[in-house]
C-alpha cells in the first residue's frame, strides 16, 4: 500500500534521535512520533502549578517533564519530551568497559566494533569535562574521599555534554547571573550558552548549555526532511501488506485524538519500559505481533542504580545543588572492590525552591516590595542553606539483570492491562551492598555521616534512572528478541534501538552506549 513515510521512529532519546537523524540523511522520509512535549527554555517547569509529572493513565491532562513509574522494590525515573533521557539526565557519557560485552552480548557486538561509534556520538554531542577553575564542592568531597581512601588513581572527571566556558568562575561578581553565561552558535546551528553552574541539568538547563539531543541530533533530522511530532502516543503497531501500519494517540487541547500513519520501516525507540510495553501490547493484547520471541519482557536491569546520603555538619557548604549535577567517577568496574563492578559518582539534585523563586521573579511578582522579598529569598536559598550539609553519593553497576517486564490484570479493573515489573533485590545484592559500603568509606573519609535512604533502609527499595532490557538482543528468537543489528526476529524491517536492546547491564551510565549502538545499527538500515 502507498506510504506517506519510509519510516517511523518512535520516540525521540539516545536512539529514535540519533535513527532519525542518518536515516534522513540517507534520503528516507522520516516520521518521529514522540509522546511528550517540545521544550524550550522558557517552558521549563519551575513552579509547583508547572507541568512537572507525566501520567501514563492521563496523558491528556498530565503530560509534563517526568514520568515517575512504581513497581515494587523499584521506582524507574523517566524523561517525556522531545529529546526523550537526554532531557533529564545528568549529563554523563561514559563508555562501558570493554569486559562488559564478552559474555551476555552477540559475539558481534564488542568494545572495538563500537569504539567508532563512541568516538562520532562524543564529536556531535561535543563531550567536555569540567574545568580546573570551576570545581565544585561536590567534585573536591569525592576527590578528598579517593585521596584519603588510595584510590587517587580510580577517580576521574566526568565526560560531560555539557558546554563550558574557561572565563567562568565562583569569584565573579553574581557568578550565577545569565550575563556570564557565553552565547555561541553550535555545530548544528543552534544557539546555546555556556554553564553558569545552575544545577538545574535534570529540570532543564536556563542557558542551555546542555548538549541534549534537542540541540544537535534533532535539528540535524529536521534539517534534513524529518518530520518531529511532539504530542503522540503510539499504542499500537500492525503489519499490513509489506508496509507496517502505527495507530497513536494525539494529544490536543486536552484531549486524545485518534490516528494513524503507514511506513514500509518502524524503529521502536521509546525507552526500555516503553518500547517493551508496546511490544507486549502488540504480541499479548492486540495479536497483531503475535511472533514476537518469547524472550520479550526478560533481562531487564537497573543498572544497579544505588543512591546514599551523607551529612556534612562541620563544613561550611556543600553546595549539593551548585554546579554540573555530576562532575567526577571513581571506578571500581575491574572488580577490584568485594569482587564487584560498579562506579561512584558524586549527585547533585537541583535547588527546586531556587527554581521557583526565579521564575516568580522572572514571570510573576511585578510589585517593587514584593521582588524585593524574593530577591532577599533569592540570596538566602541560593546558598543552599536548608540542605547546606547534605552530600548525594550515585551507584551504578552490575546486578542481576533479571527483572522481567509483563502485562498483567488489576484484581479491581480486570478489564485492563497495566504494565508490571517482576524484580527481586535478592540476586543483586552484592553490588549494592558493596557500593553502600564504599558510599561510607567515603563519607567516613571526609569527616561526614553516612546516611541510607529511607525506602532502602526499610524497604530495600530502589530507584532506577538507568532501566535496561526487556528486548534483549540475541542470536535467536529463543535467546533475544532483536539481532546484533535491531532488527526483530520475524518481523522485516522492524527495529529497536534504545536502551531495550541491552542485554546486560553497562556498569557505567549507559547513555553513551546506547547512542553508539543507535550509530552502528543506522548505519546499516537500507
Amino acid at each position: 500500500m502507498p506510504t506517506s513515510f519510509d519510516v517511523i521512529v518512535i520516540g525521540s532519546g539516545f536512539g529514535g534521535a540519533i535513527a532519525a537523524r542518518r536515516l534522513a540523511e540517507k534520503g528516507m522520509r522520516v516520521l518521529v512520533l514522540e509522546r511528550g512535549r517540545r521544550w524550550e527554555p522558557s517552558q521549563y517547569p519551575r513552579k509547583p502549578t508547572d507541568a512537572w509529572i507525566y501520567s501514563d493513565d492521563e496523558p491528556a491532562r498530565h503530560n509534563g517533564w517526568l514520568d515517575m513509574r512504581f513497581f515494587r522494590g523499584m521506582t524507574v525515573a523517566q524523561a517525556a519530551g522531545v529529546g526523550g533521557g537526554s532531557l533529564t539526565y545528568s549529563s554523563v557519557a561514559t563508555e562501558a568497559s570493554p569486559d562488559v560485552f564478552t559474555q551476555g552480548w552477540p559475539a558481534e557486538i564488542t568494545y572495538s566494533e563500537l569504539k567508532p561509534h563512541y568516538d562520532t556520538v562524543a564529536r556531535e554531542m561535543n563531550l567536555q569535562v569540567i574545568p580546573d577553575g570551576q570545581l565544585t564542592q561536590r567534585f573536591l568531597l569525592a576527590r578528598e574521599a579517593a585521596k584519603n581512601l588510595g584510590y587517587s588513581d580510580r577517580f576521574s572527571k566526568a565526560p560531560l555534554a555539557v558546554s563550558f566556558s574557561d572565563d567562568w568562575n565562583y569569584q565573579l561578581d553574581d557568578p550565577f547571573n545569565p550575563k556570564h553565561s557565553r552565547e555561541f552558535v553550535n555545530a548544528h546551528g543552534q544557539r546555546q550558552g555556556t554553564c553558569i553552574h545552575l544545577g538545574n541539568c535534570d529540570i532543564g538547563c536556563d542557558v542551555r548549555a546542555k548538549n541534549g539531543l534537542d540541540v544537535n541530533y534533532i535539528p540535524r533530522a529536521e534539517q534534513r526532511g524529518a518530520d518531529v511530532r511532539p504530542l503522540h502516543l503510539v499504542r499500537q503497531i500492525e503489519p499490513t501488506g509489506n508496509a507496517y501500519r502505527v495507530v497513536f494517540d494525539r494529544i490536543e487541547k486536552g484531549r486524545l485524538i485518534r490516528g494513524e500513519e503507514t511506513a514500509e520501516r518502524v524503529v521502536l525507540a521509546a525507552g526500555s519500559l516503553g518500547t517493551t510495553e508496546l511490544l507486549l501490547r502488540c504480541r499479548d493484547q492486540h495479536r497483531t505481533l503475535r511472533a514476537l520471541s518469547p524472550t520479550l519482557g526478560r533481562r531487564w536491569s537497573a543498572n544497579a542504580n544505588f543512591i546514599s546520603m551523607a551529612t556534612y555538619p562541620d563544613k561550611d557548604s556543600v553546595r549539593q545543588s551548585t554546579g554540573p549535577t555530576i562532575a567526577s567517577v571513581l571506578d571500581f568496574t575491574d572488580g577490584k572492590f568485594r569482587d564487584e563492578r560498579f562506579v561512584v559518582e558524586d549527585d547533585g539534585f537541583p535547588n527546586l525552591l531556587l527554581a521557583a523563586i526565579k521564575a516568580y521573579l522572572d514571570n510573576g511578582i511585578r510589585t517593587p516590595a514584593g521582588r524585593h522579598l524574593l530577591k532577599e529569598l533569592e540570596e538566602y536559598v541560593r546558598d543552599d542553606t536548608p540542605l547546606r550539609s547534605l552530600l548525594l553519593w550515585l551507584g551504578a553497576g552490575k546486578d542481576a539483570g533479571d527483572g522481567q517486564l509483563r502485562l498483567r490484570r488489576r484484581w479491581f479493573m480486570p478489564w485492563k492491562r497495566v504494565l508490571n515489573l517482576l524484580w527481586e533485590v535478592e540476586n543483586s545484592k552484592g553490588v549494592l551492598y558493596a557500593m553502600e559500603a564504599m558510599h561510607q568509606n567515603m563519607t567516613e573519609a571526609t569527616g561526614g555521616r553516612p546516611r541510607a535512604l529511607p525506602t532502602w533502609r526499610l524497604f530495600k527499595s530502589l530507584v532506577t534512572l538507568h532501566p535496561l532490557g526487556g528486548c534483549p538482543m540475541g542470536v535467536s528468537p529463543d535467546n533475544g528478541v532483536v539481532d546484533h543489528l535491531g532488527r526483530v526476529f520475524g518481523y522485516r524491517n522492524l527495529f529497536v534501538i534504545d536502551g531495550a536492546i541491552v542485554p546486560t547491564p553497562t556498569v557505567r551510565n549507559p547513555s553513551h552506549t546506547i547512542a553508539a549502538l543507535a550509530e552502528r545499527i543506522s548505519a546499516h538500515v537500507s
